[in-house]
């Protein structure tokens, strides 16, 4: 028996209690996969419902400096993954496509040269059909770009103007085709529940997404969120029994064409989920550059989360003297099992109980109480090589989350 183990005790059966005081720090026999994110942090116009790290471009945007400020930031951060592979690179924002397929080029060539890229790595960029131009689509394919995620969120009208949208409906679908016809591998991001909606109206919108046959598509509930223009001045949206009906609308029609629900808000054709936000979920390891970008990286005994500098002039300024991070801090050892599950959990198929170990660097018997509280109430499957959601969890998901949040406040 490890000394890090006591002998069982007063557990659940099946479980072994863990002396925590026994291991004060994560260790790592193998870190976890790694991904690339890039913040491009400005929009066209900034949507209402929005409380992303996102900006109305100025008139001049500076974009070569910009470019210039990402592949420095990124040279300041080659030390703390040097060796490592990079399996995606995502480019979010923001609206990414705000920027020339010839930026885009300089940036990936940059990354190529100063990081290993897996062979078949994901290369995903997100787009706004407002932004669309069939030519700058074309060469951000010829960049290197192999996924593109593109920001519908509604085919029509009415619920555009309402989202305040730079873009119409036609657009909408003058870019999904052009998207479909360079990429083939395209995600549509859609929201519902949207002000004025129904169920009549949310299943338009899916039946206008399905007609394309679009590999990946996610539908986000649109929640008001604190600090954006929806907060100071709130629409009128579907009642809760209205926006529930309508969820469930668009998950039985999703699921019968044929989509896998294999996330909280993502639907995919068998193997066609995003494996940068895969990732993510399994509590991988990700390097983010740009302004305000998140990073997590683990290290044989820690974890590191760290902040850029979020307003994008104090960004550059910050780069230009090589500190580009507002936060670099240690993810303790009480908070690493709720980060885990927070992630983990929101997977429809779970992970196995051995990625616990594995992207934590901690037992999981630390998690012990919580997961035992959690199969007790029925929102986790009672499997001890699994943990799973059950359909009542994944209804709940908040509540199944927040008890590894109070779990975490008995341990030091």
């Amino acid at each position: 028996m490890s000394a890090d183990l006591e002998s069982p005790a007063a557990t659940a059966p099946g479980r072994i209690a863990f002396d925590a005081s026994a291991l004060s720090r994560p260790r790592f026999t193998a870190l976890p996969p790694l991904s690339l994110y890039v913040h491009i942090p400005w929009c066209v116009r900034k949507c209402p419902y929005c409380d992303f790290n996102s900006h109305a471009a100025p008139e001049a945007l500076p974009e070569e400096a910009y470019v210039d400020a990402l592949i420095a930031d990124l040279e300041t951060s080659l030390p703390l993954v040097w060796g490592r592979r990079v399996g995606s690179i995502f480019i979010g924002g923001g609206t990414p496509s705000v920027f020339s397929a010839a930026s885009v080029d300089r940036l990936l060539a940059a990354i190529r040269a100063r990081l290993p890229i897996a062979p078949d790595a994901e290369i995903t960029l997100e787009a706004n059909p407002g932004t669309f131009e069939r030519e700058k689509f074309a060469g951000y394919y010829a960049a290197g770009v192999n996924r593109l995620s593109l920001g519908v969120q509604s085919f029509d009208d009415r619920h555009l103007r309402a989202l305040g949208r730079v873009h119409d409906a036609h657009e909408a679908r003058r870019a999904a085709e052009a998207a479909l016809m360079i990429f083939g591998n395209v995600n549509f991001d859609l929201m519902f529940a949207l002000p004025g909606q129904d169920v009549d109206d949310a299943l338009k919108d899916v039946r206008a997404a399905l007609a394309f046959g679009p590999p990946h598509l996610s539908f986000y509930h649109l929640t008001i969120e604190p600090n954006t223009l929806f907060h100071r001045y709130p629409p009128h949206i579907p009642d809760d029994d209205i926006a529930a009906d309508i969820e469930d609308a668009v998950l039985f029609a999703l699921d019968a064409a044929g989509y896998l629900h294999y996330e909280t808000s993502a639907h995919a054709k068998p193997e066609r989920e995003c494996r940068h936000n895969v990732n993510y979920w399994r509590f991988g390891d990700y390097l983010g550059i740009g302004a305000g970008a998140h990073s997590k990286l683990s290290f044989p005994d820690r974890v590191l989360r760290q902040l850029r500098w979020k307003q994008p002039m104090q960004y550059l300024e910050q780069v230009a003297q090589a500190a580009p991070l507002q936060e670099n801090l240690e993810v303790s050892r009480r908070d690493l099992p709720f980060e885990f599950m927070l992630n983990a959990l929101r997977l429809t198929d779970g992970v196995p109980s051995a990625m616990f170990a594995e992207r934590t660097g901690l037992p999981i018997a630390l998690a012990a109480s919580a997961i035992d509280e959690g199969t007790r109430r029925g929102l986790l499957e009672p499997d001890p090589a699994l943990l799973r959601p059950t359909p009542l969890g994944r209804r709940f998901l908040n509540d199944l989350q927040s008890l590894f949040l109070a779990d975490r406040g008995t341990r030091s």
